[in-house]
This record gives structure tokens, sequence and C-alpha cells, in this order.
């Protein structure tokens, strides 16, 4: 993976953690932005180094979301075509995050707002301080609520109706409503935000990867399945993981009274 030109990206010992940049403004997203994170996490499926993903925030906020001046403005200026184009990039992101094999964990601290709140959205696993606010205010700058996936995305998390009330509002979500609701996995101490992300993250590159490839790829598949079409693929899926190495490796040391090592094939 090359290194970024428009976000922050560390990688350590199979963990990749990722933070928007410009903290001064709440890390919002701009074109360059968005399409550098839609390419990272395209290339990502290929990068067999990484194994678990943190998106992290940076300087005590998440995202802000499109930038008001880089993104805002100039679209409203745009030709029809050229503002699908934006929308199908920006979506692009999304289909990219779900698509990418790898398990992303949102360590969310701070304004969580539209395209920010989006990618938390967009990730496997969420986790916030006290102090997050997570918004889905696109009606609150004139546009609807389905974008980027939010219609289809949210509700399954939180539910038809409670979807629909931060999408038709766009007021503020707080940590707790997070909890409470299943949209936040933990809420956590700032201080121990990126400890727990990093536990998480930790616990999952040293579990079976193909196997959490193929966990995320069903979560994702099956919403369009009916039960029959889902279990029908899930025994495809957990077959072919039965012929992998990790399922010899996992049977052999519980035989042995011993820890499995997964290598991920």
């Amino acid at each position: 993976m090359d290194n970024p030109k428009h976000f922050e990206c560390s990688i350590a010992d199979g963990i990749a953690t990722v933070a928007l940049s410009r903290p001064d403004r709440k890390n919002p997203l701009t074109f360059d932005s968005y399409a550098e994170l839609r390419d990272w996490f395209r290339d990502l499926r290929d990068a067999d180094d990484i194994k678990a993903v943190i998106f992290a925030p940076n300087g005590g906020n998440f995202s802000s979301g499109g930038d008001v001046h880089d993104i805002i403005g100039p679209l409203t200026k745009m030709s029809m075509k050229e503002l699908l184009t934006f929308t199908r990039m920006t979506g692009d992101l999304v289909k990219n995050m779900i698509g990418c094999g790898t398990p992303v964990i949102a360590a969310v601290d701070g304004i969580s707002a539209g395209a920010g709140a989006i990618i938390a959205m967009a990730s496997d696993l969420r986790i916030a301080t006290p102090e997050a606010k997570t918004a889905f205010l696109f009606n609150r700058v004139g546009l609807a609520g389905c974008d980027m996936g939010a219609c289809a995305i949210l509700p399954r998390i939180i539910g038809q109706g409670r979807a629909a009330e931060l999408l038709y509002m766009g007021r503020s979500m707080t940590a707790d409503e997070g909890l409470s609701w299943g949209y936040f996995n933990r809420v956590v101490p700032a201080d121990d935000l990126l400890t727990t992300a990093g536990d998480m993250a930790r616990r999952i590159a040293d579990g079976p990867n193909f196997a959490n490839m193929m966990t995320k790829t069903m979560l994702a598949q099956e919403w369009s399945m009916s039960l029959d079409q889902a279990i029908e693929a899930e025994a495809q899926a957990q077959a072919i993981c039965m012929q992998g190495q990790d399922f010899h490796r996992a049977y052999h040391a519980f035989v042995a009274r011993e820890t499995p090592v997964f290598e991920g094939n």
C-alpha cells in the first residue's frame, strides 16, 4: 500500500490506523481525500499484510464531513453529470469499505458528522467516547438523508424509526443513545479510546483472517438474500473455510491443549 497524501495512515503488526487530516477544522473531507480513501480501501482487498483497520479521530474529533469551502461550495456550481460523478465516488468509498475484506473499527471522538458519520456507519465495529456526537445532517444543508447508503445501512444498525428520526431531523445522536441503540459497541473514556480499539483490532488481527474476510463478505451479501439463500451461502462459505489450514491448526491446538496460532490460510 502506497503512503497516502491526503489522509494519515500508519501500519504496524498487521493493523492499519487511518485518520483524516486538518484537526484544526475537525478533519473535513475534500475531493482528494474522498478519492484517495476510496482507492485505499479498494486496494486493501489485496493487501495481505493488513489484518484490521482502525479509523481514528484526530485532535479530539472524528470528522466534520464534507468541507464547506472545498466541497459544498463547488458542488453548487456543478452540472448534473458532474454531481452524479461526485455522489457515485462517495458511494464507492462505502462500497469499498464494505467490500475490502478487512474488518474496520471506527474509534469515534467528538464530531462525527455528515460523511464522517457515514464512514463510522460503514465500519464493522464502532467505539466512542462520551463526547462523541454523531449527526447525519444532510437535510440541514437542503439534501436528502439518503446519502452514501445511509437509508440502507443505518436502519439495519439502529432500526427504521430511530434511523428515520436522525435522517429527517439531522440532529446529533449522543454517545449514550448510540450505545443503547446498538450503534456503538462500547463507550469508553477518551484516554482509553485508541487502546480499546487497538485491543479489538489486535484480537481480530490474531484471528483466522481468511475466515474473518468470509464473515465480512457474508454479512454484506446476505442483506439481499432470502433465509434459504443465506443458509446455503453460509454452508458453502463454511465448507471453504473448513478446507483452510487455520481450521486444522485450531483442531490440533485444541487436542494439544494449546492456543492456536492462525496464519490466515
